[in-house]
């Protein structure tokens, strides 16, 4: 048989034909209907290994076998019956507390051994100690299992030495420290086997959190994102719309025209801002068609944008240096925002009798974005009340900041607002260099 023949033993899906066999199905379902029932009742368990202890290894031994091992039955000591059952019973009792107190019913075990050994009885119940052996590995500290080893050795070298007239010391010594070495590396691997079903389980658990973790920042992030652009048009449109609506409510006793226009912008913005809204709303949903998309706002439409601020009543100039149209769509993007809030703030704060002067200059590595206004002016009726500060600044601080850039507000010496931000056009390099 060659080395690929003898090696096939999963299928091609990868499963193993022993794990796939209905009675390892049965048998997998049985040992964990059994530990739920030990987890419930774990002093049953310690109860049904003495009994089967009793059972199979202490009743044979008040069955005499003249023909079987003669002679070394006459080379060791024959108890009455009450002595067996004490030294039985002295083996076999300690293992019911061998899971909770594993050291103590080892070391009670091994010391009812070396007596019977030191007396020169032979009694099958010696597989207690194997057990505990056994249990004692599996569950406490490794520092305490060297001593019990030393423990252990002397213990079967003291057997060795009982039987030397009939069997070579060499060999039960082999025969006797094989045994417990099998029963401590059985208990090394159920022990190891453990360790890894608890790290796995524990790594299971921490991937949980940290999955949920992320999902919960996702969507932090997008409720943060999708609040800035809400704020954004809204915030805006709303600004316009309301000074217009002063505005207009004033002019239509003196000028009925000038309020009809008033009302006309009004109607323009509050059109806009729906459209764009509806393009922010319709990103969020999860429709079967495709929502309708439209490109984002970028410095082209600042223009547009200072017109409608113009409308609402302040004397906006705009001036811009540089190329920056050739600049990227997200910088574009973010300018716009800022330069929109910017704006906002100055007709909400300021009032539509000021004066707004809006700045864009690439150069280099930065864009420099700056908005004055000449303050609040005599009007001409009294002002509506002060809007409640809002999040504005923090958003443009927000949006600066994805381009390592700084957004600076206050007021001006000679009165007015000023709001500065600059943002890094230095583009993005990966760690060898490569843009």
């Amino acid at each position: 048989m060659t080395i690929a023949e003898g090696s096939v033993t999963m299928s091609s899906a990868g499963t193993d034909h022993l794990a796939a066999h209905p009675l390892v199905d049965r048998l997998s379902g049985l040992g964990q209907r059994l530990r739920r029932l030990d987890a419930r009742r774990p002093w049953l368990f310690d109860a049904a290994v003495v009994a089967a202890v009793l059972l199979v290894f202490c009743a044979p031994d008040f069955i005499r076998h003249n023909d079987d091992g003669r002679d070394l039955q006459m080379l060791l000591y024959h108890p009455s019956l009450a002595g067996t059952v004490a030294l039985q019973l002295g083996l076999v009792l300690p293992l019911f507390w061998r899971r909770r107190a594993p050291t103590a019913a080892f070391y009670a075990i091994a010391a009812v051994f070396v007596v019977q050994w030191w007396l020169g009885v032979l009694l099958r119940a010696d597989v207690a100690l194997v057990i505990a052996v056994y249990s004692l590995v599996l569950r406490v500290h490794p520092a305490r299992l060297p001593w019990a080893g030393l423990t252990v050795a002397a213990a079967l070298g003291l057997v060795a030495w009982r039987v030397s007239a009939v069997v070579s010391p060499w060999d039960a010594l082999f025969f006797l420290y094989s045994a417990a070495t099998a029963a401590a590396a059985l208990g090394f691997a159920i022990r190891i086997r453990r360790a890894q079903l608890a790290a796995l389980r524990d790594r299971a658990q921490r991937l949980e959190i940290e999955r949920d973790q992320r999902s919960r920042l996702a969507a932090a992030a997008e409720r943060t994102r999708v609040a800035r652009e809400m704020h954004d048009i809204v915030g805006h449109s709303l600004s316009v719309i309301i000074s217009l609506a002063d505005g207009g409510s004033y002019a239509v006793g003196g000028n009925p025209q000038r309020g009809r226009e008033a009302l006309e912008l009004i109607g323009d913005t509050g059109r806009q801002a729906l459209a764009e809204l509806r393009r922010v709303l319709g990103v969020l949903r999860e429709e079967t068609e495709a929502a309708e998309l439209h490109p984002q706002p970028g410095i082209a439409e600042i223009g547009a944008l200072c017109e409608r601020i113009r409308a609402a009543g302040p004397d906006v100039v705009y001036r811009t240096a540089g190329d920056v149209d050739a600049l990227d769509r997200g910088v574009q993007l973010t300018a716009y925002r800022i330069a929109q809030e910017a704006l906002t703030n100055a007709l909400r704060y300021a009032g539509p009798r000021t004066a707004l002067d809006v700045g864009l200059a690439a150069g280099g590595e930065r864009l420099q974005i700056t908005v004055h206004d000449t303050g609040p002016q005599p009007p001409d009726h009294p002002p509506p009340p002060a809007a409640r500060p809002g999040h504005g600044l923090a958003g443009m601080r927000e949006r600066a900041a994805l381009y390592a850039g700084t957004v600076e507000a206050g007021p001006r010496p000679g009165g007015g607002w000023t709001v500065r931000a600059i943002l890094d056009l230095t583009p993005l390099t990966e760690p060898e260099g490569r843009p």
